[in-house]
């Protein structure tokens, strides 16, 4: 299954090399989580025959007790079913002893996602229904933004997940869960980023937003996961870990879904939630 543990064109061919620099605690370039900072943060888990274990494969955020919002295309090819998953939610470590995991029981990935285009093509953006609403002290959702909220350039936000450290550079045991602050990039400086090294890289589409820096990003296993910032005093979340060239490469930031763009689309799912 290792197309779950891709963060999607990986390296775009490669034409600038991807030589690691020296490694770094964290996602690509952070640090632990502490416990309680990141509430909403959930694995997903395909079932590994080889590990006999469920495997965390992608991350995502609770945005209901019920609900769980993540990359469409972690849940490729099309015909795995919703019983395929599971979500651990509430833990800092991955395949701690006495984990809890909650069943999937609904996927919903966006119509507009195209599997043979990928991530890059865009809507790639999926939702999941779990069996039953993880308790507030296993999780608590994260709000969503409002439909029309616009992200400035170089706004500092945070991303979290329990990818790689770095390019073929896989988290180490215990598996915790790493954040790191990344600066927001604007969709015309990231498109042209990527375009300057080839005439076939893919656009940045308006439903997709810019974050990061030299090791400062998102990785392979990140997938899915919230990028959040802090808004009027609340932690909102703003984009999904979509996909991007190598990991922490200066002049190309992570790419991520833009939550703003789908929130009518998530609300036709999910009931607001105002908390216990």
């Amino acid at each position: 299954m290792l197309w779950l543990l891709l963060l999607i064109l990986p390296c775009l061919g490669a034409s600038v090399p991807g030589t690691p620099g020296p490694e770094r605690p964290g996602i690509v370039g952070g640090c632990p989580v502490a416990a309680r900072s990141f509430p909403w943060q959930v694995s997903l888990r395909f079932y590994s025959m080889r590990q006999h274990r469920w495997q965390h494969q992608c991350g995502g955020s609770l945005v209901h007790p019920r609900w769980v919002l993540t990359a469409a295309h972690c849940l490729e090819p099309q015909e795995l079913g919703a019983c395929a998953f599971r979500v651990q939610a509430g833990g800092l470590r991955l395949y701690a002893p006495g984990e809890e995991l909650s069943r999937v029981v609904q996927i919903i990935r966006h119509p507009e996602y195209n599997s043979s285009l990928g991530a890059a093509g865009g809507a790639d953006i999926a939702l999941l229904r779990l069996e039953a609403d993880v308790p507030r002290g296993r999780g608590v959702p994260v709000s969503l933004p409002a439909a029309a909220l616009s992200i400035p350039a170089r706004k500092i936000c945070w991303v979290t997940g329990w990818g790689d450290l770095g390019y073929h550079r896989p988290l180490p045991p215990p598996y915790h869960l790493r954040e790191v602050a990344v600066p927001v990039v604007g969709n015309g400086e990231c498109d042209q980023r990527y375009r300057n090294s080839s005439r076939h890289r893919p656009a940045i589409r308006d439903d997709m937003l810019c974050a990061g820096d030299k090791d400062q990003n998102s990785c392979q296993g990140d997938s899915g996961g919230p990028l959040v910032c802090r808004w009027n005093c609340t932690w909102v979340q703003v984009g999904v870990v979509s996909w991007g060239r190598c990991c922490g490469l200066q002049n190309f930031p992570g790419v991520y879904t833009r939550v703003a763009s789908y929130v009518p689309w998530i609300r036709s799912y999910v009931p607001w939630f105002s908390g216990p």
